[in-house]
């Protein structure tokens, strides 16, 4: 078992900023008295969370083993764990885990690991990586050793997780991986939930004004109250989607948030389609919140300020509750429109900075060609 002279096993959380860290640092909290209860008695672990953007300038899994174990050995650490928001890729898989029990590596992409429970999820993968690292080490004609991690929590009929290729050349010595439809939507959901679409409502601050600043004119003018009340419900629902997906596309377009791959190979084709559909469910759920966020405020703003008897004099329709929520729906839509005119004033980076990650910017700008590994 890797021991330090002092009897104690020192795990290093190498975490990526931002996301990765906070889950470093909650999991820290109880990951040592876990790792000493099944590891069994007189085994003792110390934790440390060091948060460094260790992926920037790249996403090669081989590439970042290896800064990994460059920047454990600089330390007097045991075990170094790795935690990153990116997805990474190998053989035209999505990449779980690697592992090198050699060097008491591993390298976990949090995505990979879904977007439901990743706390949890999160915590379990570090523990089996641990343990199956800590434990007693093979020689060259032994292989792997039996306490290699299975990740038994995650593999299952619902969660098809299962042992990848591993080049001859690369540091890891064993890699899980996530493959097929399942696979891909396991990913697909962890990549939005770190985006954190919920950030694009307050980070678009100049779209969310004009929208608000919309939704309160448009209450006012009686010529809304008429087309509110004359519109069919299934008209009510093809307006709510049309400026929402007006509002989605702009900001896509206008923020450049658009992948274009430069290779033309399968595997760049792949990751090119995940990503943006990373992108547009991202950005859908910002808006979403955003939408309903303003339908909540035009409903308390028309509450406020309509007056029944002027509503009925110009509409010849009773204001009821059924009339502040379809007004409040159909000015919603309206105010959205808005709201993709005004987003037109924010910057490219703003729009990027409610919409990714860290490390998903730091990947575009690689792509882009502002800074090289």
């Amino acid at each position: 078992m890797r021991v330090s002279s002092q009897g104690v096993t020192v795990v290093a959380l190498l975490a990526d900023p931002d996301a990765p860290t906070d889950i470093a640092q909650r999991m820290a909290r109880i990951l040592p008295d876990r790792l000493a209860e099944k590891a069994g008695p007189g085994r003792r672990f110390d934790v440390k969370v060091v948060s460094e953007p260790f992926t920037s300038g790249t996403e090669d899994p081989p590439t970042l083993m290896r800064r990994i174990m460059e920047r454990g050995s600089k330390e007097n650490w045991d075990i170094v764990v790795a935690l990153t928001d990116l997805p990474l890729h190998s053989h035209g898989r999505k990449i779980v885990v690697d592992l090198s029990h050699e060097h008491g590596l591993a390298l976990l992409s949090l995505p990979s690991l879904g977007g439901l429970r990743l706390q949890t999820r999160a915590l379990r993968a570090v523990e089996e990586a641990v343990l199956g690292l800590a434990g007693p080490q093979a020689t060259e004609t032994e292989g792997l050793p039996q306490s290699q991690p299975l990740l038994g929590p995650f593999a299952g009929r619902l969660t098809p997780i299962h042992p990848g290729q591993v080049g001859k050349e690369e540091t890891a010595d064993l890699r899980y991986v996530v493959s097929g439809p399942r696979g891909y939507l396991r990913v697909l959901v962890g990549m939005v939930r770190a985006n954190r679409p919920w950030r694009l409502v307050p980070g678009l601050s100049k779209a969310l004004a004009a929208a608000l600043a919309t939704g309160a004119i448009a209450t006012l003018d009686s010529t809304t109250w008429s087309l509110a009340g004359a519109l069919s419900a299934p008209r009510l629902v093809i307006a709510m989607v049309g400026s929402v997906g007006l509002m989605i596309g702009w900001l896509i377009v206008d923020g450049e948030l658009w992948h274009r791959s430069t290779e033309a190979s399968p595997e760049a084709r792949q990751r090119a389609r995940l990503y943006n559909t990373s992108t547009v469910l991202t950005v859908g759920i910002g808006v979403l919140a955003c939408y309903v966020g303003l339908m909540a405020v035009n409903l308390l703003w028309a509450l406020f300020i309509l007056n029944d008897r002027v509503f009925a004099s110009m509409t010849q329709t009773p204001l009821h509750a059924t009339e502040y929520l379809t007004l409040s729906w159909f000015v919603a839509s309206v105010a959205t429109v808005g709201g993709a005119l005004g987003s037109g004033l924010e910057s490219d980076e703003a729009i990027r900075a409610a919409t990714y990650s860290k490390r998903e910017k730091e990947r575009r700008h690689v792509l882009q060609g502002d800074y090289s590994d």
